[in-house]
Parts: C-alpha cells; sequence; structure tokens
C-alpha cells in the first residue's frame, strides 16, 4: 500500500489552484515526469471545477481531495462532501458549469488513464483518477 493523503477544501474557487500546487508537489515527489505532472495539474482542476459548480445553486461548501499514491501510479479522488451548495457566485448562470459532454470532462478523461464520474443520489459528484508512470 501507498501513501494516502486527504486534503479537506471550501468550495470557493480560488483554492482551486492550491489542490493543483498541492497534487503536483505530491506527483514530483513519487517519480513523475515534467509532462506528467502537467497533465496531473490540468485534470485535477477541472475536476475541483466540476465537483464544486452546482449551477444557480452556487459553488459546494466544501469538497475532498484524496491520494494514493503508489508505486506506478497516482490515485486521485476529488468529491462533493458538502452538505449545502451556497457560496454565491458572481455570474448566473455559472459560465464555467460543467454539463453533459462538458469539455472539462473529455480533458479529464484525455489526460488521464482511468477515469470514473459518479454522481450521488443527493447530486454531490465524485471524480476518481488514475494516472500511471
Amino acid at each position: 500500500m501507498g501513501d494516502l493523503l486527504k486534503f479537506s477544501i471550501p468550495g470557493k474557487p480560488e483554492y482551486v489552484k492550491m489542490v493543483r500546487i498541492s497534487i503536483a508537489s505530491l506527483a514530483s515527489n513519487a517519480g513523475f515526469n515534467v509532462e506528467a505532472i502537467d497533465d496531473i495539474k490540468v485534470a485535477v482542476g477541472e475536476a475541483c471545477k466540476f465537483v464544486t459548480c452546482h449551477g444557480y445553486n452556487g459553488w459546494s461548501n466544501r469538497y475532498e481531495v484524496i491520494c494514493e499514491i503508489k508505486d506506478d501510479k497516482i490515485i486521485i479522488d476529488v468529491e462533493d462532501s458538502s452538505e449545502g451548495h451556497n457560496i454565491m457566485k458572481n455570474i448566473k448562470p455559472c459560465s464555467n458549469c460543467p454539463g453533459e459532454g462538458d469539455l472539462g470532462v473529455f480533458i479529464i478523461e484525455t489526460l488521464m488513464d482511468n477515469v470514473e464520474i459518479q454522481e450521488k443520489a443527493d447530486g454531490c459528484k465524485c471524480v476518481k483518477m488514475v494516472k500511471n508512470k
């Protein structure tokens, strides 16, 4: 079993950059090359936006990023863990909101080796991504 790290992040968009940098640092320490690290950073940013953005309802109050580092891969789960979506947005509807066939989801699936996207009964979303070395 590899190292397991968990982040609990406020759903505010300004924290996405911090998550991207943190996961990139973990990937670098795990021995991923520069190209793979860039792919991971972009995919994580898109996953954070996908999970936290809820159209007219606002941003999620909180979400979690769980990162497992193994010898041959990195597994990243980004999931909405909030009980509400009331962080107000400046734009209604949000021009960055993901929808069916969204470009962000396509980007995640293109950059990562394995992607699973789930929506729970309560409307919360989860993105599980794997990048192999």
